[in-house]
């Protein structure tokens, strides 16, 4: 899993989040801002991660309908040509990629009715190209809409609902196809 937070100690449902997966024993967790906080990455040792991954989690809260820099950075730096797609690049092939996300909005103003004019999976067309380029999955999105109006309650339901399905992974991917 890349975490990519830029404020996450001020955060309640990326951090609630987070800490339900680390509690699932096959989950890594690699925090990119705690890693890279001068924003200087490592491309080959990312690299060596994710090929012992099947399943690439990509948690981020929702920046300008966007992905937080680090992150951006991160998929420009490490998805490199010849490794990650082109010839040769086939090192991501067959693995599976999840966005699992949170807006501020509500959901209705994810809709061409509403303030944003779009569906949410809309702003998310970058990363779905993405992982079409380097051979991977798609899962369907995950997303945490009006994260400021959630409760304790709702966020606790919302994070134990992200453990099961990551500790039920790869099972609940033939249930989403």
């Amino acid at each position: 899993m890349i975490y990519a937070h830029p404020h996450s100690r001020r955060s309640s449902a990326n951090r609630r989040l987070l800490e339900a997966a680390v509690t699932v024993p096959s989950v890594t967790v690699h925090d990119l801002y705690e890693h890279y906080p001068d924003f200087n990455i490592d491309a080959q040792a990312e690299q060596r991660a994710l090929q012992t991954a099947d399943l690439l989690v990509l948690q981020y809260p929702t920046h300008w309908y966007s992905l937080p820099p680090l992150l951006k950075l991160w998929i420009d730096t490490v998805l490199e040509y010849g490794w990650a797609y082109g010839p040769n690049g086939t090192a991501l092939a067959g693995k599976h990629l999840w966005c699992v996300t949170t807006t501020g909005g509500l959901r209705d103003s994810y809709s061409v009715e509403g303030i944003h004019g779009h569906a949410y999976e809309d702003f998310l067309l970058p990363l779905r190209q993405t992982a079409r380029l380097c051979g991977m999955s798609w899962l369907p999105p995950w997303v945490l809409h009006g994260v400021p109006h959630l409760d304790t309650d709702a966020l606790l339901t919302w994070s134990t609902h992200y453990r099961d399905q990551l500790t039920r992974y790869p099972t609940w991917i033939t249930d989403s196809n």
